[in-house]
């Protein structure tokens, strides 16, 4: 939480660097710092409530009881979700103060739209980095090195958010670099089947700029989002079942 709090400081103080637009830039600064937070949010926590209870052996104490290793899981994904759901929410209203008080009384011409827009904008935050957890939730539930889960989540959360921009770039003809586009063009592509792109969910020019996303490719970056999460959850029960913690 401190971490938390000090990016949405440093959101308003990131104001002062923008003479015209104090507020766009404290909220693509503050939004940023929330994902970023978020990030950490849900790796810790995987971290915590799954891959130090492997190493502490304590989790024969939660399988003793009559529950299924299926519930089991969802329990603790489910747990660190709504966690992160009520981190959003906290951080998202000392974002908007913070928005609100940044540049003093200077008025700019388009100011953020701190309501509905804004709030969509922390949606899909939220929505990103639940399928970074249930990635690193895999990893932990077949990975017998404690640190990886937390290594290869943060990789993943890096690797997804800048895919789609990566490959729209070389889609674009690379400002002419064809070479770049020859080597690497398949490379991308190949990944992007692999990979969700997690950057359609990022709708923060709507309560930066005024610019609404397509209602449809809101809906189909939520759909992907949501599919890759149920099918990396059903990969991690599939892998926690048929391990043996002896």
């Amino acid at each position: 939480m401190v971490v938390g709090l000090f990016l949405v400081g440093v959101a308003f103080l990131a104001a002062s660097f923008s003479p015209r637009s104090p507020k766009t830039v404290a909220l693509d600064v503050g939004l940023s710092g929330i994902r970023f937070a978020l990030v950490l949010f849900a790796l810790f926590w995987v971290q915590d409530f799954v891959s130090r209870e492997i190493d502490r052996k304590t989790i024969f104490h939660s399988l003793s009881y009559p529950v299924s290793r299926l519930a089991y899981l969802c329990g603790r994904l489910t747990g660190i979700v709504m966690l992160l759901a009520i981190v959003v929410v906290g951080l998202g209203f000392l974002l908007q103060i913070a928005v609100l008080a940044a540049g003093g009384r200077y008025e700019q011409e388009w100011a953020p739209q701190l309501g509905v827009p804004y709030w969509t904008a922390l949606l899909g935050l939220w929505l990103s980095v639940a399928v970074v957890t249930a990635v690193s939730f895999f990893v932990a539930s077949l990975s017998t090195i404690s640190g990886l889960p937390f290594v290869v989540g943060a990789a993943f959360a890096i690797a997804s958010q800048s895919i789609g921009p990566v490959a729209d770039y070389l889609t674009s003809g690379a400002d002419g670099q064809e070479e770049l586009v020859h080597r690497y063009g398949p490379i991308i592509q190949f990944i992007r089947w692999v990979l969700p792109d997690l950057s359609r969910l990022d709708w923060r020019v709507w309560p930066m700029y005024g610019v609404q996303p397509v209602a449809q490719e809101m809906m189909y970056a939520c759909m992907l989002a949501l599919a890759y999460f149920t099918v990396v959850f059903f990969g991690a029960v599939l892998m926690f079942r048929r391990r043996d913690f002896l």
